[in-house]
């Protein structure tokens, strides 16, 4: 009964949105702006987000590599699964699903490849959401602080809550590697910690537990070695600066007056907007960006709907196409194995 509820909320959520989105919008002006974008930076958009996903793939193989070394191939099919399924389901589910695909994968792996693990491969998910938000956190400063000054004299308001809103954000992300970072430090302590269970429930179900903690903590190698995260902090910039290029690609398709660092501003809002917990952050995504093409840069309401429509559909239509054909392989590998 309680999925039924959460479902309805979910979906009344969605259609808030949208609707909030489309209220007082000329429809017919929307897709008029979209049939006028430039075509040549909607092209450049798209090839972004297949960048994207090759070097958020490159970059969890990196952080994978305490747990074992899958392919680039293998980490680029489990990523496209992870972006399909989040399409589709909500709360961004994909990103459960996508340590969970890497460890399917990992039963066909040639025998001296290390067997994956789905709950330590889940710990590095936890790890690249850290690093996002202080990569899209520096990104912000940087224009909050050095390309966007003139934004804090002629809106001083929505500059002095940016500062604020940039700054809680910093001090929690720091706040949570520093939890990860005491859990990486000992996978053994918070298995034997999880062990104590017995005491209140059955040495079953405690054992369970322990060892899925344990494997979690291990999941954190990273952590460990001060030189691997930076290097994975590394692999943060030049993903989040290819979504720049996306965003921005699509903001001068539609004729916007965007500077490239602009886009960092608009990252930060649509950071914001995919946290609704919606099916592909419908609602959410699209509002965060009208509001941020119009609010901070003036551009016309019909032509902000129309580009946030086609930035949506960029961001996830590759990745659904991808992720599905990913399963379909996995899938005619197993049924090839049992035949």
């Amino acid at each position: 009964m309680r999925a039924h509820v959460r479902t309805v909320v979910v979906l009344a959520l969605a259609v808030g949105l949208v609707a909030l989105f489309l209220y007082n919008v000329d429809l017919w002006g929307v897709l008029t702006n979209i049939a006028r974008a430039r075509p040549e930076w909607l092209a450049l958009s798209v090839m972004t987000m297949f960048l994207n996903l090759a070097i958020r793939s490159l970059r969890w193989r990196f952080l994978l590599e305490p747990l074992g070394k899958p392919t680039f191939a293998n980490a680029f099919r489990a990523t496209a699964v992870g972006v399909a399924a989040s399409s589709i389901l909500p709360a961004r589910a994909g990103e459960v699903i996508r340590p969970y695909f890497l460890a399917r994968q990992s039963r066909h792996a040639p025998g001296d490849q290390k067997r994956m693990t789905a709950t330590g491969a889940f710990a590095t998910i936890i790890l690249e959401r850290l690093l996002d938000v202080v990569t899209v956190l520096v990104l912000l400063a940087s224009y909050v602080f050095i390309f966007g000054r003139e934004l804090g004299r002629t809106n001083p308001t929505v500059f002095a809550g940016l500062k604020w809103a940039g700054g809680m954000a910093a001090a929690g992300s720091i706040a949570a590697l520093g939890v990860l970072f005491v859990l990486a430090g000992d996978p053994g302590r918070l298995g034997r910690a999880m062990a104590r269970l017995e005491q209140v429930m059955p040495s079953t179900l405690a054992g369970l537990i322990a060892r899925i903690a344990e494997k979690f903590a291990q999941g954190l190698g990273a952590i460990r070695r001060p030189g691997h995260l930076i290097g994975a902090l590394l692999w943060s910039f030049p993903l989040w600066l290819s979504i720049a290029v996306g965003i921005w690609a699509v903001a001068v398709a539609f004729r916007f007056p965007v500077p490239f660092t602009g886009s960092f501003l608009l990252i930060a809002l649509l950071t914001l907007g995919v946290t609704v917990p919606t099916p592909g952050a419908v609602g959410g995504f699209h509002e965060a960006f009208r509001i941020g093409a119009t609010m901070f840069y003036g551009a016309p309401d019909e032509a902000a709907v129309g580009a946030a429509i086609v930035l949506h559909l960029f961001s996830f239509v590759p990745g659904l196409v991808l992720g599905l054909t990913a399963m379909r392989r996995l899938a005619d590998q197993e049924q090839g194995h049992t035949a």
